[in-house]
């Protein structure tokens, strides 16, 4: 089966969020295609699991409605090997042959919703917004801890150790004597890492500290 992905966006812009769409039902994906796209929505749709995998996907917010029952496929199936994967978008279910098992599966496993066929519009819509804004949440987390970990690597080595003993609550005078430095060499030290970390304060140092698992440095005794 061909998939029909194309432009489908009245939106522009590299961070314009994407609704993927899985069913092996034409009809079904031409419907959501044109709902979708309503409401200014890029939308990309596939009549299989494989032709959704093999798609490059933008980093952008994005989510995945996704048929329960496909030809010779699996949506619950699907969903947990996202799981595995670590792929994170938030998956949205619908099916013709939907039950309570099956839905209570589907939202343990990680989905936001479950829809039975024929759905309400509106109540898609809401979803799919749901969805893209919870996924948006997660991208600017990821791109905040990236951002975290590159400020991270650009301190030396020196700045580093002296940024945990920082962020365990000791003076300068205090880190001074534990590294055998002068004072005025350790609060230079400091300003550099308060500078290329953004911190404000210790307390946000140690924050940051805390976001990329960088644990306080264990001081000798005197």
């Amino acid at each position: 089966m061909v998939s029909d992905q194309h432009p489908t966006s009245a939106k522009s812009g590299d961070e314009a969020p994407v609704v993927y769409v899985v069913d092996d039902d034409e009809s079904m994906r031409l419907a959501l295609r044109n709902l979708l796209r309503s409401v200014g929505l890029t939308v990309e749709t596939f009549g299989s699991v494989r032709e959704f995998l093999s798609f490059p996907k933008a980093a952008v917010p994005s989510c995945l409605i996704l048929d329960v029952r496909l030809r010779g496929e699996s949506g619950l199936a699907f969903q947990q090997d996202m799981a595995r994967s670590g792929m994170q978008m938030p998956v949205l279910f619908m099916t013709g042959y939907g039950d309570i098992e099956m839905s209570v599966k589907a939202m343990r496993a990680g989905a936001l919703n479950f829809f039975p066929k024929p759905f309400r519009d509106q109540d898609m819509l809401d979803a799919v917004t749901e969805a893209l804004a919870r996924d948006a949440e997660r991208c600017a987390a990821e791109r905040s801890l990236a951002e975290l970990r590159s400020a991270y690597d650009a301190l030396t080595p020196r700045e580093r150790e002296v940024m945990e003993f920082v962020i365990s609550g000791l003076m300068n005078k205090q880190i001074a004597a534990q590294m055998n430095l002068s004072e005025i060499t350790v609060k230079i030290h400091r300003g550099q890492v308060m500078k290329k970390m953004a911190a404000r304060s210790v307390p946000d140092l140690v924050r940051k500290a805390e976001a990329l698992g960088v644990e306080p440095h264990r001081t000798r005794a005197p």
